[in-house]
């Protein structure tokens, strides 16, 4: 009877641990809804920006005011540090903590190093005169330009806090999840990047 009993609990045990789904694997589902709601918002920028890129109110377009030889810096920079947030997921999987670690860090730098070139861009057309309230081209400039930057600030916040869990935690299922799931996100950022640059910056000043 009791052997009936034990197998009766381990049946039970088993079928309520099947019907639980896995909580990282939902989290991570979560995160692309997230995703989902950002390629929304940046389409709908997007679309904005192409409306208004015409309505100068009088005053400079992209051909006098963008300086592609800093953009041209600034999209290699990003596109690099996706290459190394992806040099950390493969770190992360062959089990190479301190590489992980490593590979996050140079990401880090890179990316502060685009929000520096980025400050700078609009520290420059705020000094020529082009700001936000200047022209309905300049505001969808500034705020299409201004979100995704804002994005790769905060991911770069996420991933100096993920680093600092990776030194105390090590490589565990969560830590694992978080490092796949801010790669997706940087590489996400950096596919938001292209359509910028080719959309507001070459098709600009052509």
């Amino acid at each position: 009877m009791a052997l009936v009993n034990a197998h009766a609990h381990g049946h039970v045990s088993s079928s309520e641990h099947h019907d639980h789904p896995d909580l990282e694997e939902m989290r991570t589902f979560g995160f692309w809804i997230y995703l989902m709601t950002d390629v929304i918002i940046f389409g709908t920028l997007f679309a904005t920006y192409i409306v208004l890129q015409g309505n100068r109110n009088g005053g400079p377009g992209p051909a006098e005011l963008f300086q592609l030889g800093g953009i041209i810096a600034s999209t290699f920079i990003l596109l690099t540090s996706s290459y190394t947030s992806g040099l950390a997921v493969l770190a992360m999987h062959k089990g190479k903590l301190k590489a992980l670690m490593g590979w996050l860090g140079v990401t880090v730098l890179l990316g502060a190093a685009f929000i520096v070139l980025e400050v700078n861009e609009f520290i420059h057309l705020v000094h020529e005169g082009a700001t936000i309230s200047t022209s309905a081209f300049l505001s969808a400039f500034f705020t299409l330009v201004g979100t995704h930057g804002l994005h790769v600030s905060l991911g770069l916040v996420w991933m100096i806090a993920l680093i600092i869990q990776l030194a105390k935690h090590g490589i565990t299922p969560v830590t694992k999840r978080k490092v796949n799931v801010i790669s997706l996100f940087w590489h996400f950022l950096d596919v938001v990047w292209i359509f910028v640059f080719t959309i507001v910056y070459l098709m600009g000043v052509r």
